[in-house]
C-alpha cells in the first residue's frame, strides 16, 4: 500500500536521493483533529541512505491558514522549517524517540505523512496571532477587539490590610 507521502527505502540504492511533496488542504483533511484546515506547503526529503542507517533532512516551506488567538479570524502564516530523522533497522518498528525511527528489516516503504504533519505543527508559534503592520499597529479584526472589551470585566484593586502587614514582615528583614 503505497502512499503519496512515502519513501520507498527497499531497493532504495546506497547513496543520495530527493524526494519532493505538495502539501495542501486535501493533506490537512486527512488529520480530522488538525487545528489547520488549508496550507500551501512544499516539502523535501533528502534522503542519504548508508549500509546501516537512513538519513533524511525534511524542509518544509509554504504558508498555512490558522485561527488568531485574539481576534479568532484565521490569517495565513508563513513555515519554515528544518527536521531530520535517522532511521535504522531492527526487529521491531520503535518510533519512541523522535528523532530516531527504528523498522523492521523487511519493511519496504517510509510513510512520512506523521512526521510531516508533526513538524509543521511544531513550526508554529505558541501564540497565533495577527502580524503588525509596518507601523507597529495590530492588523487584527479590530471589531471583534472592541466586541471582547465590552465583556472584559475589570476588577477593582484593593489593598487587603492582612497582606500589607505581612509584607511589612519581608521588607524588616
Amino acid at each position: 500500500m503505497s502512499g503519496a507521502y512515502s519513501i520507498p527505502i527497499s531497493g532504495l540504492k546506497e547513496g543520495h536521493h530527493a524526494f519532493n511533496f505538495e502539501i495542501n488542504k486535501a493533506f490537512f483533511d486527512l488529520f480530522e483533529e488538525s487545528e489547520i484546515k488549508e496550507g500551501e506547503l512544499a516539502a523535501s526529503a533528502e534522503v542519504d541512505r548508508g549500509p546501516s542507517l537512513i538519513d533524511i533532512r525534511v524542509r518544509i516551506s509554504g504558508r498555512v491558514s490558522i485561527s488568531c488567538d485574539r481576534c479568532l479570524e484565521i490569517f495565513d502564516y508563513t513555515i519554515e522549517c528544518d527536521n531530520n530523522l535517522v532511521v535504522r533497522f531492527g526487529s521491531v518498528k520503535d518510533d519512541s524517540d523522535p528523532e530516531i525511527l527504528t523498522l523492521p528489516h523487511d519493511e519496504y516503504e517510509l510513510n512520512l505523512k506523521q512526521y510531516l504533519y508533526e513538524y509543521i505543527h511544531l513550526a508554529l508559534p505558541i501564540q497565533r496571532i495577527h502580524p503588525d503592520d509596518e507601523n507597529g499597529k495590530s492588523t487584527c479584526n479590530q471589531l471583534m477587539l472592541e466586541k471582547l472589551k465590552e465583556h472584559l470585566i475589570e476588577e477593582e484593586v484593593r489593598n487587603d490590610p492582612r497582606w500589607d502587614e505581612l509584607k511589612k514582615l519581608i521588607t524588616d528583614n
